[in-house]
């Protein structure tokens, strides 16, 4: 079994099929959308394939070691950033193949009225073992 991280990019990955915001979506498409989504997990749970999965909020903030005894530094929130992920699932799966088939069939949620976003997902293996540095 593999894992792999399904990241759904609200903004920052190529446009999507049906590309309407969905800030502009009515209560009933985001219903529905979010109801295709536990749908999904649901399933794959059922599978053993489900790990987790959350949505994200838009805001965020950059932070970084600033040195001993100094306090993090902050650089943020960015609610308008160029790329924002809107979410994430994890999934664990027994080939890349099952990865690419599960990311395509959830890149079909409904999206603005009803149809299919066939929006973009990042397909992300978790690193199994460190990587090989030759010279």
């Amino acid at each position: 079994m593999a894992k792999y991280l399904l990241l759904k990019h609200y903004r920052g990955a190529p446009a999507a099929a049906n590309d309407v915001p969905m800030d502009r979506w009515t209560p009933e498409e985001i219903s529905a959308h979010m109801r295709y989504m536990q749908d999904f997990a649901d399933r794959l749970e059922g599978s053993g394939e489900f790990v987790d999965g959350q949505a994200l909020a838009p805001e965020g903030t950059f932070v970084r070691y600033d040195g001993e005894g100094r306090p993090p530094v902050t650089d943020g929130p960015f609610a308008e950033t160029k790329d924002l992920i809107a979410g994430w699932m994890m999934i664990d799966v027994d080939s890349y193949e099952r990865a690419v088939e599960l990311a395509g069939e959830l890149s079909a949620a409904p999206g603005a009225g009803g149809k299919p976003i066939h929006e973009w997902l990042e397909l992300r293996p978790l690193l199994t073992a460190p990587p090989t540095i030759t010279e």
